[in-house]
């Protein structure tokens, strides 16, 4: 199952596709150059292919994230804390007896 996020994104790179393909269009229909209209859905398809790249990488370290979080935090150094080791002062074991 996608979660809202991942579905939102993969919308975008939809619409972002499809102005790939309508910009060139109506630039053309306005009277820009055949040429210059290729060179500006090369641009937007560049464009596009960068935030796809980035926006799956946000979404794999978002994930990390969340799989981070859920885990339990196990100490300092990734070990489990024993009861003598809580920092501060330390009585050495026994005490002197009067």
């Amino acid at each position: 199952m996608t979660s809202p996020t991942q579905e939102s994104a993969s919308d975008l790179i939809r619409w972002a596709a499809f102005s790939c393909v309508l910009v060139p269009v109506v630039l053309v229909l306005c009277g820009t150059s055949l040429g210059g209209a290729a060179g500006t859905a090369l641009g937007l398809a560049a464009v596009t292919g960068v935030c796809r790249v980035l926006m799956r990488q946000s979404e794999r370290g978002a994930a990390q994230t969340r799989a981070e979080e859920s885990a339990p935090h196990r100490g300092r150094h990734g070990r489990v804390p024993s009861g003598g080791h809580r920092g501060g002062r330390h009585s050495g074991g026994t005490s002197p007896v009067d």
